[in-house]
């Protein structure tokens, strides 16, 4: 694998230069008053980039994972009842978890490609009438599968039939590049990683918590120590934290509002619709099954019959030194995915397309080389307004 390549995997990825010297910090005393503002800095920025004005923001030294952990014993007590979709890799973990703490999962099974089933969820919380569901489970962003779920309308069916349960989303592959809101859509517990779009090396779980959840934690909770919320929300660290990672993250999220987020979003659909088109162009297909999932953070690519997708992915690793994704759990060798999020613009993004053209090539695929570039880069050329800000 080449140093001076991209990759084209959904996390961890790249790193801007400014972010990664924020890091490279000599030892400092976290407990001096130099680290104090570079704190407060980081968890300001967060706020606003999950879109809570009303939220607490909690920066654990771990990964999205810990994130969920912390969301789940922090507001549920053993035994709960909880509600979630099993529609890819990521949320099948997000259940997994759960079920390790002894909670009882309502899970609605769903098809890899799809999102979450609004109808089906719809039916088990009007039919919970003595509300026995304590919180209902999103991902936001099913990685595996670059399938994006509507959160807003999730909300919108609890709200329908005056349903008490927390809302918890799984935004890891989502926030910090694509619209995310918080207190808007009513979410109770967003989970992040700094790994994905904040553009920082893994190594922070970050967790939104909105008032009703910091109730929920007051009024119970499952055993925890390391991921306790009240610890972390006692004003000083209750260990040692990662000083260089909340530096670099300090320099993400004002990266991230000096672009401005709208227009975050907006590059990251652009670069995303760009791969989809070259995607096209191939005669293959999204796993996604419909536009209005379609992920702008990572595309999964289905496979011709007898083609494995992970083979694909060691290929353009050894020969040309390029990182994709490969494919998880039910999809594994059926999908390869380009992750486009993140430090990501057009000429990237066009390097990625080239390099797994071919690959798909070399794979036996019957691809015209140069038919996925010119077709992103067609869209590209006549979708360009104003020069990329995270490109200055």
């Amino acid at each position: 694998m080449s140093a001076q390549n991209p990759v084209f995997i959904p996390g961890p990825t790249n790193i801007p230069e400014a972010i990664r010297k924020a890091c490279d910090i000599p030892t400092m005393d976290h407990r001096s008053a130099a680290f104090g503002p570079i704190f407060e800095a980081a968890k300001a920025g967060v706020k606003k980039v999950l879109g809570t004005t009303s939220g607490e923001v909690v920066l654990f030294p771990a990964t999205g994972t810990g994130g969920w952990e912390a969301a789940v014993t922090n507001t549920l007590s053993p035994g709960d009842r909880v509600l979630a979709a099993r529609h890819g890799m990521f949320s099948q973990k997000w259940i997994d978890l759960c079920q390790r703490h002894g909670l009882d999962v309502q899970v609605i099974e769903a098809p890899w490609g799809e999102g979450v089933p609004l109808e089906a969820f719809a039916a088990a919380l009007a039919a919970d009438t003595d509300h026995a569901i304590k919180a209902v489970l999103v991902t936001h962003n099913e990685t595996a599968t670059g399938v994006t779920s509507d959160v807003s309308a999730v909300r919108a069916e609890m709200d329908a039939v005056g349903h008490p349960a927390l809302l918890m989303v799984d935004g890891v592959s989502s926030i910090g590049s694509m619209d995310f809101r918080m207190d808007d859509w009513g979410v109770d517990l967003a989970v992040a990683g700094s790994q994905k779009g904040f553009m920082l090396p893994a190594g922070l779980a970050i967790v939104g918590i909105s008032p009703k959840a910091l109730a929920a934690m007051d009024a119970g909770g499952l055993p925890r120590c390391f991921f306790d919320f009240r610890d972390m929300l006692g004003g000083i660290y209750p260990y040692t934290p990662p000083v260089g990672l909340i530096c670099g993250l300090a320099a993400s999220v004002e990266m991230l509002l000096g672009e401005g987020l709208t227009a975050v979003y907006a590059r990251h659909h652009r670069i995303a619709e760009g791969v989809r088109r070259a995607v096209d162009a191939w005669g293959l297909s999204p796993c996604a099954v419909s536009p209005a999932l379609y992920s702008d953070t990572v595309t999964a690519i289905v496979m011709p019959e007898g083609v494995d997708g992970n083979a694909l992915v060691r290929h353009a690793a050894d020969a040309y030194g390029v990182a994709f994704g490969a494919g998880l759990g039910a999809v594994a060798g059926k999908v390869f995915r380009i992750g486009h999020l993140g430090s990501m613009t057009d000429v990237m993004a066009l390097a990625g397309i080239a390099t797994a053209e071919m690959a798909l090539a070399d794979m036996g695929v019957p691809v015209a080389l140069g038919s996925g570039v010119a077709a992103a880069q067609e869209y590209y050329r006549n979708t360009r307004s104003v020069p990329d800000a995270a490109a200055a």
